[in-house]
């Protein structure tokens, strides 16, 4: 049987009988999971950096760059349909209470963005996660600190209030599978305790998030991606920088299970994936960007580097 896979717009033909894509369970309309892709973003680093640069997940090296955020901005978010990387709010030049800026760029074609809408919820310290058509943005450093948010990301205009988290954060990391989103660790709002907790959500029914169980180490301004399967949360914040690379099964609620060691200890990181290989860059005071393979626990390797040393706080998704 012939099967033909368009990678601008993830249409697929000829799949009957066909159940899973890459090892993942396709949805009811017999189309791939698209919240993945092949080439990486990474962009707003810094108080006041709007540079977006991209890399090829599959291939290490260094970035290269792509264009600009209509704002720069740092400690932001971002997330994707595999088409159209979409960034959120973060913490503008001159810092103070983050804005709600949302913008987005074609990831195939390099340039710079364009505005998408507003955010419902202002501040820095959000995470973002898809499920390939919804996008969903949760916590924040300033305010609503327990409010999720959503778009749908092929149709331009603000969010809309989708829920709360179990436990109000910030700084936490997030990270989707078709149906189903993570929210993992964070800086809780009552007391700024780092947290350990990590919440799941329906992403196509809006609702309140519900408990999933905990990280093998409580932190704040971690990262994480995944396979569609498996979420794999990657460095942050104890109080100190670490380099602890945890993992758990989508789909099956329950605690971490320690994946091995980043290159170096390092927090407010972005992360992403083309479902095989997670990629990890930036962070305080570093370039690195260094790697993963989902599916097989170990430490990481090294892949290349960024402009400058001033990305940290960067958003990261992927798409093709």
């Amino acid at each position: 049987m012939a099967l033909t896979i368009n990678h601008q717009t993830n249409d697929i033909s000829n799949l009957t009988g066909v159940t899973t894509f890459n090892g993942v369970a396709v949805g009811g309309d017999n189309s791939p999971p698209t919240w993945y892709g092949s080439r990486g973003l990474i962009a707003g680093a810094g108080v006041d950096t709007d540079a977006i640069v991209y890399i090829t997940i599959a291939t290490p090296g260094n970035s290269t760059a792509f264009g600009n955020l209509t704002v720069g901005r740092a400690y932001g978010c971002a997330l994707s349909n595999g088409t159209r990387g979409v960034f959120g709010p973060g913490s503008p030049a001159g810092g103070g209470t983050g804005d709600n800026t949302l913008d987005y760029v074609t990831i195939a074609t390099p340039g710079n963005a364009t505005d998408f809408g507003d955010a419902v919820t202002t501040g820095y310290g959000q995470t973002g996660l898809s499920n390939g058509i919804t996008g969903v943005f949760a916590g924040s450093w300033i305010s609503s600190r327990n409010q999720i948010s959503y778009i749908t990301i092929a149709t331009t205009g603000n969010s809309t209030d989708f829920g709360d988290l179990s436990v109000g954060r910030s700084g936490a990391a997030g990270c989707g599978s078709a149906s189903r989103g993570l929210i993992g660790g964070g800086t809780n709002y009552s007391g700024g305790a780092k947290s350990n907790v990590i919440d799941y959500i329906t992403v196509a029914t809006p609702g309140n998030a519900t408990d999933f169980g905990d990280l093998t180490l409580a932190r704040s301004a971690l990262c994480s991606a995944g396979s569609g399967t498996r979420a794999v949360f990657a460095g942050g914040d104890t109080g100190s920088a670490t380099n602890v690379i945890d993992y758990v099964t989508i789909d099956t609620a329950g605690n971490a299970t320690d994946f091995g060691d980043c290159t170096i200890a390092r927090y407010n990181r972005s992360a992403m994936s083309d479902m095989s290989r997670l990629v990890i860059a930036g962070g305080n005071s570093s370039t690195t960007i260094e790697y993963i393979t989902i599916a097989t626990p170990g430490n990481a390797t090294d892949f290349g580097d960024l402009p400058a040393n001033d990305f940290y706080g960067p958003a990261g998704c992927s798409g093709t």
